[in-house]
C-alpha cells in the first residue's frame, strides 16, 4: 500500500476528522500555525531554521566536479510521464523502440520505454484498486481452516500462520466498517460546507478555493462561519497546496480503499491483469502504461528524487542528475509480494542503482519471493530505501513488510537496504512524525516526511505527510552521491547516510502513538536525519569499492 497519508499508512486527514467534526471546527476559528516554507525539506538548520537536509550547502561542496548519470527506479503507483518538471528525467530504455508492439530488447516487457505496470492488463486496464492482503489472505484460507483447531489441522505451520491472518482481518474490517460509517457523514459535511463556501466566494458549482480563498469569505450567518471554521481546519491539516477539491477527492479513495476491505473484489487481479500473484512463473504480464487516476502518490515520490532543478518551476529535486525508472506495480490498497519481487528485478535488470519503495502491509504471505529479490539487488550492488511505515508502531516488536529479516533466517539486516522514518521541520518534541514507525533496530534513520511538497499528476502540486516522502529524499541523496562518486557501492552508500546522520542525543520527542516522551535516539538505529551535506563530506573521504 503507498505509504503517503495514512498506510496511504497514518491517514492524517482522516484520523484528524475521527476525532470529531464539531470540536475541531471550533478550534479552527483559531489562527492557523504559519505555513512551512515548500522547499523546508531542503533547508539547513542552523542556516534557516528549518531540520531539512542542507542540501545546498551539499551543493556548494561539490561546486566544480563533473556528475555521472544514475538511473533511479521508483517502484510506486504510477507516474505522470507528461509532468513538465519530469518527462525530461524520464529514464528511456536505450533498446526498445517506442510504439511498435515488439520486445525489442528481449527483456520479456513490450514496448517498456519508461519503465513497467505490474497492475496492467489488456485493453489499457489497470488494476489500481485493491484490498488489503489480510483480506485476500482471509479469503483464500477461510474455507480451509475455519472450522479447524490446531488439533486437527493437518498443518501446524500453516494453520498458525491462519491465526495471524484470522486475528489481523478481524481488527482491519472492525476499524473498515467503523471508519465507513463516519466517513460517509464527514463526506457529507465537506460536500455541503463546500457548497456554501462556493456559494458565498461566488463560484461555480465545480470551482475550487485553498486556505487563502476563506479571508475573502464574510461570515454572514452561522452557517457560513461553521463552514469557514471547519475548511479553515482541513487545509491547516493538509497544508497549503490543499484544495477541496483534492480534500475531497483524497478522502474519497480512502474510503474506496476501506470499502475494499469490507466488500473486496477478489477476482479483480485475475480479470483485469490476468496472472495469478500466488504462482511464481516467468510468463510476462502488465503493461506499458504507466499513468492512472491513481498516480499523484508515485508523481510526488519521484519529484523528490529528481525534479529537474532550477528551471522556476515545480520543486526541485534532490538530485541533479539522475533518470528516474517508473515501474507501477503499488494499488490503492496493498501491493502484491509476486509484483514488488518482480518490480525488483526489472528496476536491477535495466540498470538501477537505487530503489525508492514508497510501500509496506502487515502481511506478506510470498515472502521468500521478496526476500529473494531483495538478494538478487545485493548481490548486483543495488541501493534499496524503503520507506518504515505510518502505523506509529515500533516495528522492532511488530514486523511491517517488505523487511530484510529474510523468513529462512539466513539476513537479518542487508547491507544494501535502508529503512526510513519520517521528520519535521522543526528539533522539538514534534521532531518524528506522529504517524511513522520507528524502531532501534529495524529503521534506520529519519528524513523529512512531515507537510512535505511535491509535484503532482497533471501539473498540480500536493503537501503531505508521510514516510513515503521520507524514503525518496533519502533515496535521493543515495542518487546525489552516486552521480559525484561513482565507485561508491550500495554497501558504502548505506554506511555513508547512516554515518552522516548525526545522533540528536538528548533532544526529547514524542514517542509517535503515544504522549510519552523519549530521546529521539531511542527511535532509529543512527538516532538522527539525513543530511546531504555531511553525506557529501564523508563520501568525499571514502575510496570506492564498486566493482565495474
Amino acid at each position: 500500500m503507498t505509504i503517503i497519508n495514512k498506510h496511504l499508512l497514518g491517514y492524517t486527514l482522516c484520523a484528524s476528522l475521527l476525532a470529531g467534526l464539531g470540536a475541531k471546527a471550533q478550534t479552527a476559528a483559531t489562527p492557523p500555525p504559519p505555513e512551512l516554507p515548500k522547499n523546508w525539506h531542503l533547508m539547513d538548520l542552523k542556516a534557516d531554521g528549518y531540520f531539512g537536509i542542507s542540501l545546498n550547502k551539499a551543493y556548494q561542496a561539490l561546486k566544480g566536479k563533473k556528475s555521472k548519470t544514475v538511473v533511479i527506479a521508483t517502484i510506486d503507483s504510477g507516474i505522470d510521464t507528461a509532468q513538465a518538471d519530469l518527462k525530461s528525467v524520464l529514464w528511456v530504455n536505450p533498446k526498445e523502440k517506442p510504439g511498435n508492439g515488439k520486445d525489442d530488447d528481449g527483456n520479456g516487457y513490450i514496448d517498456d520505454m519508461h519503465g513497467w505496470n505490474f497492475l496492467g492488463g489488456p485493453g489499457g486496464k489497470c488494476d489500481f484498486s485493491e484490498t488489503t492482503e489480510e483480506v485476500r489472505e482471509y479469503h483464500r484460507l477461510k474455507d480451509k481452516y475455519g472450522m479447524m483447531t490446531e488439533a486437527n489441522a493437518p498443518d501446524k505451520k500453516e494453520f498458525a500462520y491462519w491465526q495471524t491472518v484470522k486475528t489481523t482481518y478481524d481488527s482491519t474490517f472492525t476499524k473498515s466498517s467503523n471508519e465507513s460509517k463516519q466517513l460517509s457523514q464527514i463526506m457529507n459535511v465537506l460536500m455541503i460546507t463546500s457548497g456554501y463556501i462556493k456559494k458565498g466566494l461566488n463560484l461555480p458549482a465545480n470551482g475550487t478555493f485553498k486556505l487563502a480563498d476563506l479571508s475573502k469569505l464574510k461570515a454572514t450567518n452561522d452557517t457560513i462561519a461553521q463552514s469557514k471554521n471547519a475548511w479553515t481546519y482541513f487545509f491547516t491539516e493538509e497544508g497549503p497546496t490543499a484544495t477541496n477539491e483534492k480534500i475531497i477527492k483524497d478522502l474519497g479513495e480512502y474510503m474506496t480503499k476501506i470499502n475494499n476491505d469490507i466488500n473486496p473484489d477478489l477476482e479483480a487481479r485475475a480479470r483485469i491483469v490476468g496472472d495469478d500473484p500466488n504462482v511464481w512463473d516467468t510468463k510476462p504480464y502488465g503493461s506499458n502504461i504507466l499513468k492512472f487516476e491513481d498516480a499523484s502518490h508515485g508523481t510526488g515520490v519521484a519529484g523528490l528524487m529528481g525534479a529537474v532543478r532550477n528551471n522556476q518551476y515545480g520543486i526541485d529535486g534532490v538530485a541533479d542528475n539522475v533518470r528516474i525508472m517508473a515501474i507501477k506495480g503499488v494499488p490503492n490498497g496493498d501491493e502484491y509480494d509476486k509484483d514488488i519481487a518482480k518490480a525488483i528485478r526489472y528496476a536491477v535488470d535495466n540498470g538501477a542503482k537505487v530503489v525508492n519503495m514508497s510501500f509496506g502491509k502487515k502481511l506478506s504471505p510470498h515472502k521468500k519471493w521478496v526476500d529473494e529479490a531483495f538478494k538478487y539487488a545485493a548481490d548486483h550492488d543495488v541501493l534499496l530505501v524503503q520507506a518504515a511505515g505510518n502505523d506509529h508502531q515500533n516495528v522492532d516488536e511488530k514486523a511491517a513488510y517488505p523487511n530484510d529479516t529474510f523468513e529462512d533466517g539466513s539476513v537479518t539486516d542487508l547491507d544494501n537496504v535502508i529503512s526510513v522514518g519520517a521528520s519535521s521541520a522543526k528539533q522539538d518534541e514534534k521532531l518524528p512524525g506522529d504517524f511513522s514507525n520507528y524502531g532501534k533496530k529495524n529503521v534506520d534513520v529519519f528524513a523529512p516526511g512531515v507537510k512535505v511538497t511535491s509535484v503532482d499528476k497533471d501539473a498540480e502540486f500536493n503537501t503531505a505527510d508521510g514516510t513515503s516522502f521520507a524514503s525518496p529524499i533519502t533515496a535521493g541523496i543515495a542518487a546525489l552521491l552516486l552521480e559525484y562518486y561513482p565507485n561508491l557501492s550500495a554497501k558504502q552508500l548505506k554506511q555513508i547516510i547512516l554515518q552522516s546522520a548525526k545522533p540528536l542525543t538528548g533532544t526529547m520527542v514524542i514517542k509517535p502513538g503515544t504522549q510519552d516522551k523519549v530521546d529521539f535516539t531511542t527511535l532509529s538505529k543512527t538516532g538522527g536525519v539525513v543530511n546531504a551535506y555531511e553525506a557529501v563530506i564523508l563520501a568525499g573521504k571514502v575510496k570506492g569499492e564498486r566493482k565495474k
